[in-house]
Protein backbone atom coordinates (compact mmCIF):
# COMPACT_ATOMS: atom_id res chain seq x y z
CA UNK A 1 0.00 0.00 0.00
CA UNK A 2 1.21 3.72 -0.63
CA UNK A 3 0.91 6.09 1.83
CA UNK A 4 1.96 9.32 1.18
CA UNK A 5 4.27 11.26 3.08
CA UNK A 6 2.80 14.12 5.25
CA UNK A 7 5.28 16.80 6.88
CA UNK A 8 3.84 17.19 10.65
CA UNK A 9 4.46 19.89 12.78
CA UNK A 10 6.42 22.78 11.86
CA UNK A 11 8.81 23.53 9.23
CA UNK A 12 11.73 25.89 10.38
CA UNK A 13 14.69 26.25 8.20
CA UNK A 14 18.80 27.37 10.15
CA UNK A 15 17.86 31.35 8.57
CA UNK A 16 14.36 31.49 10.47
CA UNK A 17 16.12 30.14 13.40
CA UNK A 18 18.90 32.52 13.18
CA UNK A 19 16.45 35.51 13.62
CA UNK A 20 15.84 34.39 17.22
CA UNK A 21 17.33 36.94 19.52
CA UNK A 22 17.59 36.85 23.66
CA UNK A 23 14.71 39.18 24.87
CA UNK A 24 12.22 38.84 22.52
CA UNK A 25 8.59 38.86 23.48
CA UNK A 26 6.48 35.92 22.13
CA UNK A 27 4.55 37.94 19.70
CA UNK A 28 8.19 38.58 18.18
CA UNK A 29 8.80 34.85 18.38
CA UNK A 30 5.36 34.10 16.70
CA UNK A 31 6.28 36.80 13.95
CA UNK A 32 9.54 35.10 13.43
CA UNK A 33 8.57 31.13 13.51
CA UNK A 34 5.00 31.15 13.87
CA UNK A 35 2.76 29.42 16.70
CA UNK A 36 4.46 26.15 18.29
CA UNK A 37 1.96 23.32 16.90
CA UNK A 38 2.47 21.83 20.24
CA UNK A 39 2.34 23.92 23.49
CA UNK A 40 2.70 22.94 26.93
CA UNK A 41 0.14 23.00 29.03
CA UNK A 42 2.18 22.73 32.19
CA UNK A 43 4.90 24.81 31.67
CA UNK A 44 3.73 27.86 29.88
CA UNK A 45 7.29 29.50 29.30
CA UNK A 46 8.61 26.45 27.22
CA UNK A 47 7.96 25.99 24.12
CA UNK A 48 8.47 23.35 21.23
CA UNK A 49 8.44 23.68 17.76
CA UNK A 50 8.73 19.66 16.11
CA UNK A 51 8.70 18.80 13.00
CA UNK A 52 8.75 15.18 11.87
CA UNK A 53 8.69 13.58 8.06
CA UNK A 54 8.43 9.76 6.71
CA UNK A 55 6.90 8.87 10.19
CA UNK A 56 7.90 5.66 11.02
CA UNK A 57 10.30 5.00 8.20
CA UNK A 58 14.11 4.03 8.12
CA UNK A 59 14.41 7.25 6.32
CA UNK A 60 12.24 9.25 9.13
CA UNK A 61 13.43 12.81 10.17
CA UNK A 62 12.42 14.85 12.93
CA UNK A 63 13.76 17.81 14.44
CA UNK A 64 12.91 19.42 17.20
CA UNK A 65 13.45 23.53 18.91
CA UNK A 66 12.87 24.39 22.38
CA UNK A 67 12.68 27.93 23.38
CA UNK A 68 12.10 29.32 27.29
CA UNK A 69 10.77 32.47 28.60
CA UNK A 70 11.53 34.06 31.57
CA UNK A 71 9.04 37.10 32.30
CA UNK A 72 7.85 36.90 29.00
CA UNK A 73 11.00 37.08 27.21
CA UNK A 74 13.35 34.68 25.64
CA UNK A 75 16.24 33.23 27.52
CA UNK A 76 16.99 30.31 25.99
CA UNK A 77 17.20 28.29 22.38
CA UNK A 78 18.23 24.59 22.40
CA UNK A 79 17.27 21.56 20.07
CA UNK A 80 18.13 19.92 16.60
CA UNK A 81 19.08 23.81 15.40
CA UNK A 82 22.12 25.85 15.82
CA UNK A 83 21.91 28.19 18.12
CA UNK A 84 21.87 31.47 16.42
CA UNK A 85 25.03 33.39 15.88
CA UNK A 86 23.93 36.88 17.47
CA UNK A 87 21.52 35.31 20.24
CA UNK A 88 22.96 36.67 22.81
CA UNK A 89 22.64 40.62 21.41
CA UNK A 90 19.00 41.92 21.73
CA UNK A 91 17.36 43.60 18.98
CA UNK A 92 17.54 47.24 19.32
CA UNK A 93 14.55 48.24 21.18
Amino acid sequence: MYRINIPQGNFLEQSDVDKLRVNMTREQVIYVLGRPIAEDAFDKNTWRYVYSFNKGRANEQYKSLVLNFENEKLVTVSGDYEQPENFTTPLEQ
